[in-house]
Parts: structure tokens; sequence; C-alpha cells
């Protein structure tokens, strides 16, 4: 095993032993969930809510406002964070504690609305019923008569933020928007992605997966497996559009991001499997012609959302990015 300076957090980590039950599913052993906090007369500096997207699919969204721009009754528009929560495709929800706990340090420290997604995970829904459903939050912000989103978005500055998976997601997102959607949501316009440790992985072994393969909190094995469990049934290998966005030179619709005059944020850290293809990533939008920002630096994958007090390094980047792109 490969010596890791920073210790992974200590939790029912359900990576480290996937057990399938029969029906396409899986065992998930419950979690802590967080309460969606729409008081504006409370202390916390973020207030949130919980609307429906599609209850035939059962996909919601929580949007988070700072408290300030309710109890100020101000009229600020806010950038738009859409966000992706991690998991693998498998694990995890919108209201999961510690994803809640990232969007509301991402509303009340960039100062943006943050609208997250709860999407249907595999292998129950396997991929691209994600994608599908990113889509469907993105023209939802279209038609909404949402107050919030009314009142307090500017939904001329949308950026799809995505952590592991959910980069993975925003990317794909991303890439349908570029292609066709991008008119038919106007007024929304997307500004740019930014890709939080982005789960990406193909046939072939990245150094950082050959390395890291024994890591305590995402080891090879598990990211095999949620990528067994979410691309499409028959899928022979991970060299797939889905998992592998490099593969056959990448996607073609990454042409039109760059027509879209679009810019990409690209995380990273050390001691996680996933960092050489994080960085093999930004070095391949940079190549398209793609405006891209890189932070990487040193920790295990998703530290910012185990431990918020690592988070300011992301949190700087973010708001430096956003400030450089947006109208």
């Amino acid at each position: 095993m490969a010596s890791q300076c920073f210790v992974r957090p200590t939790f029912d980590n359900p990576f480290l032993n996937i057990e399938e039950l029969p029906g396409d599913t899986i065992v998930r052993k419950p979690e802590p969930l967080t309460q969606a906090n729409s008081d504006p007369n409370g202390t916390s500096l973020v207030i949130s809510k919980d609307v429906d997207l599609d209850i035939n699919k059962k996909t919601w969204l929580r949007i988070y406002v700072p408290r300030r721009i309710i109890t100020n009754h101000d009229d600020e528009k806010l950038p738009v964070i859409f966000y992706y929560h991690g998991g693998g495709f498998v694990f995890f929800h919108a209201n999961s504690f510690f994803w809640d706990l990232f969007c509301q340090g991402l509303a009340g420290n960039l100062g943006v609305m943050v609208i997250a997604l709860e999407f249907r995970l595999a292998p129950e829904n396997r991929l691209p019923a994600a994608y599908d459903d990113a889509m469907d939050g993105l023209y939802w912000i279209k038609s909404t008569q949402d107050e919030w989103v009314q009142k307090y978005s500017d939904v001329s500055n949308v950026y799809l933020f995505g952590s592991s998976c959910g980069g993975n997601m925003a990317y794909h997102a991303g890439l349908r928007v570029a292609a066709t959607a991008y008119k038919e949501l106007e007024p929304v316009n997307i500004k740019g992605l930014i890709l939080h440790q982005p789960y990406f992985s193909g046939k072939n072994r990245t150094k950082s997966e050959e390395k890291l393969k024994d890591d305590q909190l995402l080891p090879l094995h598990a990211i095999d497996k949620m990528f067994d469990l979410s691309l499409p049934k028959g899928t022979l290998d991970h060299d797939h559009e889905y998992s592998n966005p490099f593969l056959n030179g990448g996607s073609k619709h990454v042409d039109d991001m760059v027509a879209r005059g679009w810019a990409v944020l690209v995380t990273g850290v050390s001691e996680d499997p996933l960092v050489d293809n994080a960085h093999n990533f930004a070095n391949f939008m940079e190549e398209k012609g793609i405006k891209t920002f890189k932070l990487f630096g040193d920790g295990y994958h998703a530290i910012e959302g185990f431990e918020p007090s690592k988070a300011a390094a992301l949190i700087g980047a973010t708001k430096d990015f956003i400030c450089a792109t947006k109208n």
C-alpha cells in the first residue's frame, strides 16, 4: 500500500464492501440525512428548501441561498451553481449530511444560489439516467415560477459543479447543452463547468490508480465496481464514453463548448486514485481550446466534503473562476 499522509474519515464507508442483491439493486445502509432549513429568522448563514423535480422519477432539488439576501430584502441577483453530489452514481443523496454541509459552504462563502440535484442512482437506474436528470434540472430552472429562483437568481450566469461522479455528470450534461440544448434553455446561460475531483477511469490504469489501489477511502476495486454497476448493461469494459472522456479522441461536442465560450475548473488531490485522470482531463480541455483553470493540491478524495475546514483553497479557486467568467 502506498503511504498516506492524510488520515481518512471514520464512517460506515459503503465503498469498501458493495453487496449486490437480486433485481438490479444493492445494499444501502441508513445514513445521516439533513432536513432543509427554510427559517429566515434562524442563525444559519444559509437557508434551504426542497422542491419536486419529477415525482415519477423521485427526483427533486434542494435550493440554497445566503440568508442575508432574504432577511435584508436584497434585490441582488446571484450566480447559480447547479450541483451534483458524489457517490459513484450508486450511493448518497442531495441531503446526505456532508453534501448538504458542502453546499451550505458554497452558498455562504461564494454568495451564490446553489441548486443541488437528487438524481436517480444505479444500478436501479443505469447511465444515462443521471445525465437525463441533470438535463431535467436545467429545463426546470428555465421554466420554474419558484419564488427564490425568480427573485434571487441570475440565470445568465449558471455553473455546472460536480464532485466525483458529480463532476462526471457536470461534464456530460455540459456536452448535451453545448451541442444543442443551449438554444432551448435560453435565457439560462451556462458559463462554465467546475469538476471537483471528477470520477473518470478507463481500461488502462493510471499511475495514481496503481499507486493508490488500496486507498482506505476509495480503493480501485470500488472505482471499478461502481462503474460496473452504473454503465449500461452489456458494457464490456470501462473504455466507454461515460467513464473515459478521452475515448476515440474525446467527444466532438467539446468543440461546441469552445464555440459557446465556456471555461472549466478542474481540481484534484495528491492521495486520490483519480488524480491522474483529473490532470489528464484538464490538459485535454486545454488542448481542445477550452479556457482551463486548475487546482491541484494535497489531500484525499472528497476531502472538502468530509472536512469543511480544508475547503478554503477550493472556495477561493471557485470564487476566482466565477469572477473571471461571469457577465
